[in-house]
């Protein structure tokens, strides 16, 4: 067995399904060390990522060491990003791509990703977003999905997989069985969708099942609990959503991913190293891990629960090895679909960011250099801290003398409209209906300047202000987009 497996018996099964993220730019000692003895994959997060020459070399060095690795990401194209989490995504998010509803301009978007992911040596990409976004208030999907009718997401879904996958990078439909119709974050705790299984139908599961006739190579399963299906266990640890409803109701033969296993929706109930054979034992084939704990001591106590597990019989070794072998199948998908050496067309994302802006009120167009406010809320913790929002540096390129502040909360206020005496001013928000106290101050400053441009970055729910710009995402090219429409360009 341990040849076939890359490893030693159980212990090369064990690794084989398992992605785990590292710290550095460079591969760590132990990653190396694994990867001989049959690491299946790894996933690079913003943390691992300078820029694109980097990347390629970082991947190169990991498939010297084993050539038949799954390099993953997490690259939404959107306000999710992690190879652009330093600059801002060249391309226009999901809800933009929705709002426009152009199939051909989807697919065009992810084939251009597909293109450059692919050039660094990345081939599994944790995309795209499948959720429907029915809860206006959720936290964590938001502009990440392509909007809140079903058959709209479904369209854009298998569009999005069939452009990423042209490029020969396997796409990744998420979070299933949809993380659409929740106001809480799993990041944080663990959501309930209250959904019947008639309403999943018809909603939540009307993406998935688009992914997969688009032929989607991979889904990643959601922590969160939907008792139409399962009374007691989260979707990732529950067999009946993972085999019963994704392979053998929905006819999916694909690799299942779990949303990263570290997760306090499931890791402080059932405890990581649990979860990871729990999910295994449900049906999932590869397990993420370490988007925070990314280090040795962590992939390690997860490989030898797995192992024990098979031992006592509570992991049943042929699951395993299906599980395995549905990795290996994925880098063979990969390696015989790849198209490298193609340059993507960024000039396309900022085509698709244009087409999706959506003016209201007023015509816009500044007269002067203008007074920038950022309204900077508590962002989704699925969003890479460091990645860049807002209009302001976009306009100072192109209006000299323009200004930018950032406003926390009210006392902020104040010194801000000072700033703007005499000039135009500009009001970003993101998702202005889901916070209170952003409301109130941005209302306060309209009572005030009446004549500001409001810029919202987020889903449009309120829509404020004499004139109101709708980006439908906080990307860079929706941000280069919007200010060329205010600088008048």
């Amino acid at each position: 067995m341990s040849g076939h497996h890359g490893g030693q018996g159980l212990s090369g099964l064990a690794n084989a399904v398992m992605q785990p993220g590292f710290v550095g730019v460079r591969p760590p000692d132990w990653v190396r060390r694994w990867l001989a003895e049959g690491l299946g994959g790894v996933v690079l997060f913003a943390r691992n990522i300078v820029d694109a020459q980097q990347v390629t070399a970082l991947t190169a060095e990991l498939r010297a060491e084993r050539s038949d690795l799954v390099v993953a990401i997490d690259e939404e194209a959107g306000d999710v990003t992690r190879l652009y989490a330093h600059t801002g995504s060249p391309w226009p998010g999901n809800l933009a791509l929705g709002e426009i509803d152009d199939l051909e301009l989807t697919e065009k978007v992810a084939l251009q990703l597909g293109y450059e992911l692919a050039a660094c040596g990345i081939t599994f990409d944790y995309a795209p977003d499948a959720d429907v976004n029915s809860d206006q208030n959720n936290p964590v999907i938001g502009s990440r999905s392509f909007g809140a009718a079903p058959d709209l997401v479904a369209r854009h879904t298998a569009a999005w997989v069939r452009g990423l996958q042209r490029a020969g990078v396997a796409a990744c439909a998420k979070h299933f069985p949809g993380h659409g119709n929740t106001s809480v974050d799993s990041h944080l705790d663990l959501p309930v969708i209250k959904a019947s299984r008639a309403e999943l139908d018809l909603v939540e599961l009307v993406p998935f099942r688009s992914a997969i006739d688009a032929g989607v190579q991979a889904i990643m399963s959601a922590h969160l609990r939907v008792p139409a299906l399962d009374p007691q266990l989260p979707a990732t640890l529950s067999r009946r959503i993972m085999t019963e409803l994704l392979r053998e109701d929905l006819g999916f033969t694909g690799l299942i991913v779990t949303d990263a296993i570290e997760m306090r929706a499931i890791a402080d109930r059932y405890g990581l190293a649990n979860a990871g054979v729990l999910a295994l034992a449900a049906g999932a084939d590869a397990i993420c891990v370490g988007g925070d704990h990314a280090d040795e001591g962590t992939a390690t106590v997860l490989r030898d629960a797995i192992v024990a597990a098979v031992r006592s019989g509570e992991l049943a070794e042929e699951r395993l090895v299906e599980a395995a072998s549905r990795v290996r199948a994925l880098a063979t998908w990969t390696a015989e679909t790849g198209a490298p050496g193609k340059i993507a067309d960024r000039e396309i994302g900022l085509v698709a960011a244009r087409r999706a802006i959506k003016v209201s009120g007023e015509p816009v167009g500044l007269a002067a250099a203008p007074h920038v406010v950022l309204f900077q809320p508590q962002l989704n913790f699925a969003i890479a801290p460091e990645t860049p929002w807002g209009v302001g540096p976009a306009v100072a390129s192109l209006m000299a003398g323009t200004t930018c502040s950032t406003v926390l909360d009210g006392a902020d206020l104040p010194g801000a409209l000072a700033a703007s005496v005499g000039r135009p001013l500009v009001l970003v928000v993101r998702d202005l209906h889901r916070y209170p106290w952003m409301s109130d101050v941005v209302r306060a400053a309209l009572a005030v300047r009446p004549d500001a441009t409001v810029v919202e970055m987020g889903v449009p729910v309120s829509v404020v202000g004499a004139t109101h710009v709708a980006t439908y995402g906080a990307t860079s090219a929706s941000a280069s987009a919007a200010a060329s429409l205010l600088a008048g360009h």
